[in-house]
């Protein structure tokens, strides 16, 4: 189903508009359920992808020896093993970026609010599949949304995506920061969406992304605009502020795109960043997708109904 028949001015994202994408995720199918939902997990002594300890007992034969509760085993002088449980609700996590860059645009809305809805894709697609849900930017000063489940997590998310996109937010300690709190925050087993700019993936160590990606299902967005990647043959005028003129003053500048020269100096300052940190994820076995402004915010949606091999 199409996502762009609500009306917005495209550059501030609002709560009824990011609700409303509830409808874009309607009759997708959601990944199968056992008769019995996650409810009701028996403790098994089996650790894998998605368990959390249960509790410890002695140690039977069969049992695996690496998970032996080495602790209560030489507190009581008997061998005991751990035993461990499936979460019964996953954590889908999303991270975003709020660099200066992504609140720009010029085809359809600008790359914050596109952010935003494909944020809340994220979102009703967590409530549909029965997720916890989660957010955080770059700050040090202001705390994760707190993980919940429901209408009522999706809501505390949205509202936080349409604040941190209404206009870039004061403090912004940079996507590092954000993901440095997302490796703390997620398990094994948990979602990890990340919203960004290209350049912000650049700046990371490349390091990075194998540890996220361990034992999580990780997704990055990069937000790009048709300009970037596509410059016009033309003069684009730009006004901007004089560093070193009187306070308000403004200087007019023209750029001529029409001779190859230039068009390739802007394509490598540009769309060159996106090219780099898409090679980067690949090399990393991230699941990425470029997400234009004008495109439908669900377009990546596949992403998170894929099964990871």
């Amino acid at each position: 189903m199409p996502t762009d028949h609500i009306a917005t001015d495209g550059v501030v994202p609002t709560l009824d508009e990011l609700i409303g994408l509830r409808r874009a995720v309607l009759g997708r199918r959601p990944p199968r359920r056992g008769r019995y939902g996650l409810s009701g997990p028996a403790p098994s002594p089996m650790r894998g992808r998605g368990m959390e300890y249960a509790e410890s007992r002695e140690y039977a034969i069969g049992d695996d020896a690496r998970h032996i509760d080495w602790r209560l085993t030489a507190r009581t002088g008997r061998p005991h093993t751990k035993l461990f449980q499936a979460e019964r609700e996953r954590l889908t996590l999303i991270a975003v970026d709020t660099a200066a860059a992504m609140y720009f645009g010029t085809r359809v809305r600008f790359k914050s609010v596109q952010a935003a809805r494909a944020g809340a894709i994220a979102v009703w697609a967590a409530v549909r599949d029965g997720d916890r849900i989660a957010a955080l930017r770059g700050s040090a000063r202001e705390a994760p949304i707190v993980p919940a489940s429901g209408t009522r997590g999706a809501l505390r998310v949205l509202d936080a995506l349409t604040r941190w996109y209404a206009a870039r937010p004061e403090e912004d300690a940079g996507l590092g920061v954000a993901l440095e709190h997302a490796d703390r925050l997620l398990r094994p087993g948990s979602r990890l969406v990340i919203l960004a700019e290209p350049a912000s993936i650049l700046a990371l160590p490349e390091s990075r992304w194998p540890t996220l990606a361990q034992h999580r299902e990780l997704i990055v967005l990069l937000l790009s605009d048709p300009l970037e990647r596509e410059p016009p043959h033309a003069l684009l005028p730009f006004v901007t502020t004089a560093a070193t003129a009187a306070a308000g003053a403004t200087q007019r500048i023209e750029l001529d795109l029409a001779t190859d020269a230039q068009r390739q100096r802007w394509r490598s300052a540009f769309d060159g960043p996106g090219a780099q940190a898409w090679t980067i994820l690949q090399r990393n076995a991230v699941r990425t997708r470029v997400l234009s402004s004008e495109a439908a915010s669900d377009a990546w949606l596949d992403l998170m109904l894929a099964t990871r091999t």
